[in-house]
């Protein structure tokens, strides 16, 4: 069977960075092909290429054995190669069947009118076979949760009818039950001759769909293995050139007094149930639960985001009314939310000034941001964190996911909070980046810190925490010490409440 897309000696640079250094790549119709490697390892910019979104300065592709030049998305749509990317790329004050559709819209017979009950139609079809027909086609893209809009994603992508389709780490934002439908599509296109191509740094979910995995690093191409002839080990050791014996470190610590503690805790809308729970100093307490079971939305309370309904709050002891996040900064909170992109970084601009955003009032007081001292402090936080970038001066939207994750997590670290929420602090990073943030959190909890963890990674939750506490429908169903349940019990729990 001859490849329908090859790549030979692609190469391509950003200022300072060697992307993509002579790599191949092929792919067969009906494949799914799994593309690996830490962030920053040149998986993204490889498929920006294939997708016309980047033009490279050496190398050729080839679809179906002929050359071809993408300049430009367009083109590389109008041979039938699709994508969803990890950035969102919707119109939010669209109802969803426009985005599915958008700029390929159904027009009716009078010239000029989109034929809007057909592209609702054709919209429910496509979202039914991915079997999250909950999802209405008349509904706004901005009032949907994340998880949704990442189903809308992969709905406009398979509106395309592709040969190809590029998914660029498709299933963070979603629940299990999502994850089991998305899978049970990829299976249905390999099965119609559709070629995949798949990023993702979940390895456990490779042997469920994936034929062949190609791993980069440093730009480089490292080598193509077939699904099954690598352990998850040997994998990883090809992904950071270095071997790895233990993913998940943990500092035997002595807990001190109680930093957080939530009791019965309510919200307006209904999304945190009569919660409970509490966080010692030198702690790492997780929150596990499906997306939607409430874990963002009670310590969107915490942080003041939101306002409490009723319930009361602690913080060292004191009952605190959080009235605002810059309230809760005062108090010795800090927040590392879930969405870097949206709420966490300000991407247009530096590294710098992204690293000392939220100190601006105590490092200068007389509200004069000295460029210097900013350089020098920054500086030191991208040693520390190993954070790879040009210099302080580079746009943060061109640094890779792991990196822009360090620039948030070193926002945070400056102010010097003494207790410290991560909401999903590896989603979308690759497993040396995850091993380095791990390790921090390791480090920041032996020094005193308390930390409150959301992951939905259900493997980082029974690795990192000290304790966890399981969320359901808005309520707390669990509390557990490390070690107390199996994963089946965890997962019953987290699927049924019980």
């Amino acid at each position: 069977m001859e490849p329908i897309l090859s790549v030979r000696g692609l190469s391509k640079s950003f200022p300072g960075v060697q992307a993509l250094d002579g790599v191949n790549f092929d792919l067969y119709p009906g494949e799914v092909h799994i593309i690996v490697g830490e962030n920053g390892a040149g998986k993204s910019t490889l498929t920006k290429c294939i997708l016309g979104a980047y033009i490279p300065e050496k190398g050729e592709i080839y679809f179906n054995g002929e050359r071809v030049e993408f300049k430009h998305s367009r083109d590389a749509i109008e041979k039938g190669i699709s994508a969803v990317y990890q950035e969102f790329n919707l119109v939010p004050y669209l109802d969803v069947a426009h985005n599915i559709f958008f700029n390929r819209e159904y027009m009716s017979k009078i010239p000029g009118i989109i034929d809007k009950k057909k592209m609702h139609n054709e919209a429910k079809k496509i979202l039914e076979s991915l079997n999250v027909d909950y999802i209405n086609t008349a509904t706004k893209v901005k009032d949907l949760d994340v998880a949704e809009k990442q189903m809308v994603e992969i709905a406009k992508a398979l509106s395309t009818n592709p040969k190809i389709i590029v998914f660029d780490e498709p299933t963070a934002p979603l629940s299990s039950r999502e994850v089991d439908a998305f899978f049970k599509k990829i299976n249905q296109l390999k099965e119609s001759g559709i070629a995949v191509i798949y990023i993702s740094h979940r390895m456990h979910e490779f042997e469920f769909i994936g034929d062949r995995i190609t791993v980069l690093r440093d730009g480089k191409y490292i080598g193509t293995v077939n699904i099954g002839d690598v352990s998850d080990d040997e994998l990883v050791e090809m992904m950071v050139g270095r071997s790895v014996s233990q993913i998940y470190t943990r500092t035997e610590n002595k807990y001190s007094k109680e930093a957080l503690r939530v009791e019965n805790l309510f919200d307006k809308k209904g999304n945190v149930i009569d919660a409970s729970l509490y966080v010692r100093k030198g702690e790492i307490v997780g929150l596990a639960g499906l997306v939607g079971a409430g874990r963002t939305e009670l310590v969107r309370l915490v942080f003041g985001i939101d306002k409490i309904e009723k319930g009361s709050i602690f913080v060292n002891g004191e009952k605190v009314i959080p009235k605002s996040p810059t309230h809760m900064m005062k108090l010795g909170v800090g927040l590392l939310p879930e969405d870097r992109k949206e709420q966490g970084l300000a991407l247009s601009l530096p590294v710098a000034l992204n690293i000392v955003m939220v100190s601006l009032r105590q490092l200068f007081k007389k509200y004069f941001i000295n460029k210097k001292k900013t350089e020098q402090i920054s500086n030191k936080y991208i040693k520390e964190l190993n954070i790879v970038t040009p210099s302080v001066n580079s746009i943060v939207k061109y640094l890779s996911g792991g990196n822009q994750q360090k620039v948030v997590i070193a926002k945070w670290l400056l102010p010097d909070p003494d207790i410290i929420i991560f909401d999903e602090p590896t989603r979308g990073i690759d497993v040396g980046a995850k091993m380095e943030i791990y390790g921090l959190m390791d480090k920041l909890a032996s020094a005193g810190k308390a930390i409150l963890m959301i992951s939905s990674e259900l493997q980082e939750v029974i690795g990192l925490s000290d304790r966890f506490y399981i969320l359901y429908e808005g309520r707390i169903v669990s509390e557990s010490k490390k070690g107390e349940l199996s994963e089946q019990e965890i997962g019953m729990k987290m699927l049924a409440g019980r």
